[in-house]
This record gives structure tokens, sequence and C-alpha cells, in this order.
């Protein structure tokens, strides 16, 4: 899958297709190789009929991968799922459960949660303990009405509407999992926001599939800067990170889609989504490669260079 709204940039590329969520579906039908449309909600599917986004994916040749949620701003500034107001947390716990029937509806198996709004960004504004809570009660709520959606946190550490998230890193996701304890809730690992975390992505991911919580991953790539995301095309900046990536994803068995995460506000956003999905194609079998000339035997020896040169040989490193 790849972004949705991407497809709002070159207009002088789109032809006479529409600007709007069921025309940028179409767009996305054009991009060779592409299986799976994730939906914003409300962003995206607010005011749709099912039937018309049903329409629109079939002509597009496309399927739903994924509803995500964006909690409209000029209610839930404040948080959603922490919001200080129990009336508004109650109906931010209820707009997740009505992503999770869309999600339902148009076949797809994952609701993906990422909210702009829940954390904070002075010292001595928030009570952490009261935010943690609220973020188990609220998603505890959610997959119990769900229970046959796969309800995943997409975390991250900071941005410029929340300068710090109340689940800022991959160890802190993993623990509220763990509070959640519902089989249900997940995460998803977004490459940019663990380097926004000043996290190894690829830890990331072996730390998350070994307890079963990996469902979603969301690939790009950037300059690394504090609390920067560039949402540049997957492996462009970090290739031997990228790489890594593939590779620990390979190695858990991950079943789900991908999501490119990018922002090809420049680009022909057709051509970017094609070439990162190359780029997964080619490391995927890289990383194949890497399994059979031995890569374990030099991951338990700690062989930095013995990994390298096995790079070298093979062309992957220049």
């Amino acid at each position: 899958a790849s972004r949705l709204n991407s497809m709002k940039d070159r207009r002088d590329l789109a032809g006479d297709l529409p600007n709007d969520p069921l025309g940028w579906v179409r767009r996305q039908g054009e991009i060779e190789g592409l299986d799976f449309v994730d939906f914003n909600y409300p962003e995206h599917l607010g005011g749709l009929e099912e039937t018309d986004v049903k329409e629109a994916l079939s002509e597009a040749g496309l399927r739903c991968g994924a509803v995500c949620l964006r909690y409209p701003a000029s209610k839930y500034r404040r948080g959603s799922l922490t919001h200080p107001d129990a009336a508004v947390r109650a109906e931010a716990v209820a707009l997740t459960i009505e992503a999770c029937r869309w999600a339902e509806a148009l076949g797809a198996s994952e609701v993906c949660v990422w909210s702009a709004w829940d954390g904070y960004d002075y010292s001595l504004q928030a009570d952490y303990d009261a935010l943690w809570a609220r973020l188990v009660d609220g998603f505890r709520q959610v997959c119990d009405a769900a229970p046959g959606v796969k309800v995943s946190l997409e975390f991250k550490p900071t941005d410029e509407n929340t300068r710090f998230f109340a689940v800022p890193s991959t160890g802190s996701a993993l623990l509220l999992a763990a509070d959640v304890d519902r089989e249900n809730f997940g995460l998803t690992i977004d490459i940019g926001h663990c380097l926004a975390a000043g996290e190894n992505p690829a830890q990331s991911i072996a730390a998350v599939a070994a307890r079963g919580k990996l469902f979603g991953v969301q690939l790009n790539d950037g300059y690394q800067r504090i609390g920067a995301e560039d949402g540049l095309i997957f492996g462009s900046v970090h290739p031997l990170m990228a790489r890594e990536f593939i590779y620990w994803l390979r190695r858990s068995a991950f079943g789900g889609h991908v999501y490119f995460d990018t922002f090809p506000r420049n680009e022909d956003p057709v051509r970017e989504c094609e070439l990162n999905i190359r780029q997964v194609k080619r490391l995927w079998e890289a990383a194949g490669e890497l399994e059979r000339t031995g890569l374990q035997s030099k991951l338990d020896a700690h062989d930095a260079l013995g990994t390298l040169e096995t790079l070298e040989k093979t062309g992957e490193l220049k």
C-alpha cells in the first residue's frame, strides 16, 4: 500500500481523475505492482457510501489493506484516547470502533491508530500515570468491541503537533501492549518514527515480532535529524539499514502488507511508489541470498566485517 494523500500532489500528472478520495484510489490503480489501499478515517471515508468505495477499489484493481485513524484536530487537539474530558475520550473510542467497522466492511483485517494529539508539550503539563491508564482503557474497549480486527498502534516520539507522545519508543509501545493484554492489539513499526526516536528499525522489528505483536510496517527513509520525519524513498538515505530491516521482516515471517509512508510532494507519486515497490522486492530477494551465504554464523560471532565483506562480494556494498 502507499500513502493515499500523495495522490493529491502533482495534479499536472493526474489527467482528468477527480481530486477526491475515490479519484485518488483510481490514480493509485495506475501504480504497477501495488495491491492495497490504506484509508484514513474519517479523513477519507467520512461521508462516503460503502458501495462507492468498493466500486472504486474494484475499478482500480486494488484491495483495502487497513483503515488508519486520523482524529480531527477540531475536537481532539487536547488528546483523543487521553483527552482530559471523559466524554471526549468516549467519542474517540467510538470513532475508533467505527473505523474497525469500516475495515470489516472493506475486507481489511487491521486498524492502525496514530494520534497526533496523545501526549504533551511542557513539563508539569500532564499526569503521565493518567495518560497511560487512559490509553490502556481505551484500547481495551476498542479491542473488545472488534475482536476480529487487529488494532495496531503506530507509535511516534515527537512531531510539531505533540512534542512528547505518551508512547514515544518501541520499548514503551511493547509495555503498552503488555498492559492492554489483548490478542488483537499490536504495533505498527514506522521506519521514520524509529529514526526520530534514535532507534535501529531492524532491532525494533526483531523485538516486536518476537513477542507476536508485529501487525504492520510503514517504510520510508530520512536524514535522522532529531524530531524530523522526512518521508523519503525507502532505502534512499540508509541503504544498509533498509537491507537489515527487510532481512528481519523476512526472518520474522511477516505476513501483512507493507505501507509506504512517504511524502513525494515534488515527484511523480506514481513513479515514486513504483520505485519503492521495486526496492522492497529487490531487498527481499537479497535477504534470501544473505541467508543462503551464511549470515547467521556472522551474526552469532558479532562479525561485522564478515557481513560487510559478504555484501562486498555480492556487489551490494559499494
